[in-house]
């Protein structure tokens, strides 16, 4: 068995893997679905293809049928209520062409594409980490990525697993120093979901940090061109949805204030501040007081990760989208229980744990891991009236 497995090529292994791991996450869905009860989105008990589209699958399913409203929905307070500008529109406008073509409904040609795109994602996460790292470390990489906690998001009607492609995409033409072919991956990849700002700050880190290292690592004007363009049109398409939504509904602000919306059952209607959501939402969990030392302790805690051994062996670029991630959620997001599935983005440090050798370490990883996704399913995903808010 072992002499037939090591024979097969590197995407065959990655394959069977993922595949093994959806099965074994499909298993748990399941238990969850057969124990649910009626809700806004399903019956009692329902099938695997209703229970993986609640939540935001429905809003995906609103934008792929009836696209974006130019009057925004208001409150009788005259605030911005939760509506389809939160969400990007390669996703749902992907799974309307597979419905078009092969007559599918909502529900099968969602998943489709998600778990199509988690696959692809395995496979580009792969590539990625064998760049700093040898086949078997890689591989494990791949087991830890496809049964991480929060991993039964690849095959839900969510878009996470098609930015989870284009990230690992575009981190590996990075690292390839592809830059002309990044400039459409990047594009593409900023209306997925929210990412193009963040990676613009890593390519204009990982310019800087080439530029002086060219002494020892050539630079050469034409890749500067190339790696500077990439990082304008990162950052131009990380601006451009919300410049799309303020044109089409008359209201520049349009976009902040409908992702403000989703935030507001915690702390009311706010301005966002850069870098204060974090200080806002470890207060209303924590209180003022434990809340400050948290977020202080969670900050520097990351911070000397990036500086650890196994890490620093992920490379300089690895590192410095890891930091440049970590620093546009501190900016920009309310931590609440989506925290975990915009975490997934921060997958390279998978290529950190998935080192150490040791069959005990790594059993108990895919173990915990396993029964990580069980705790996401119960607190995130389950509908039991007491949810905190969709996953």
């Amino acid at each position: 068995m072992i002499a037939r497995w090591t024979r097969l090529p590197w995407w065959a292994q990655v394959l069977l893997i993922f595949a093994a791991a959806r099965g074994v996450t499909t298993v748990i869905m399941m238990g969850f679905a057969r124990g649910q009860l009626m809700n806004a989105w399903t019956g009692a008990s329902p099938d695997y293809g209703a229970f993986a589209t609640m939540w935001d699958s429905r809003w995906y399913n609103i934008v792929a049928f009836s696209g974006y409203p130019t009057v925004l929905p208001l409150s009788a307070e005259g605030h911005v209520q939760q509506n389809a500008w939160a969400f990007m529109p390669v996703y749902p406008f992907t799974v309307r062409g597979l419905m078009t073509v092969t007559g599918l409904e909502w529900n099968a040609a969602s998943l489709v594409i998600a778990i199509a795109f988690g696959f692809g994602a395995a496979l580009m996460f792969y590539k990625l980490i064998r760049r700093v790292q040898g086949h078997g470390s890689s591989l494990f990489a791949v087991v830890l990525f496809s049964v991480a906690p929060a991993s039964p998001v690849l095959q839900v009607g969510y878009a996470e697993s098609m930015q989870l492609f284009f990230i690992a995409l575009a981190l590996y033409l990075t690292l390839e120093r592809r830059y002309v072919a990044l400039i459409p991956v990047v594009i593409v990849m900023s209306f997925v979901r929210p990412t193009g700002l963040a990676f613009a700050l890593f390519l204009g880190l990982h310019v800087v940090y080439r530029w002086f290292t060219r002494r020892r690592d050539p630079f050469p004007p034409r890749q500067i061109a190339a790696a500077v363009g990439a990082t304008a049109a990162s950052l131009v398409a990380g601006f451009a949805w919300p410049a799309i939504a303020g044109i089409a509904t008359g209201d520049i602000h349009s976009y902040t204030q409908t992702e403000l919306s989703w935030r507001a059952d915690y702390i009311g209607y706010q301005e966002l501040l850069p870098f204060t959501p974090w200080i806002q939402g470890f207060h209303w969990w924590f209180g003022p007081v434990y809340g400050t030392i948290f977020l202080i302790a969670l900050v520097l805690a990351f911070a000397l990760i990036l500086f650890t051994p196994l890490v620093k062996r992920l490379g300089v670029d690895l590192r410095l989208w890891l930091a440049s991630y970590a620093l546009y959620l501190l900016a920009v997001f309310f931590p609440q229980s989506s925290t975990f599935r915009l975490l997934a983005p921060m997958f390279p440090l998978l290529g950190a744990l998935a080192i150490p050798r040791n069959k005990v370490y790594r059993v108990a990883l895919v173990v915990l891991s396993v029964a990580g996704q069980w705790v996401w399913l119960e607190w995130c995903w389950r509908v039991n009236g007491a949810d905190w808010t969709p996953p």
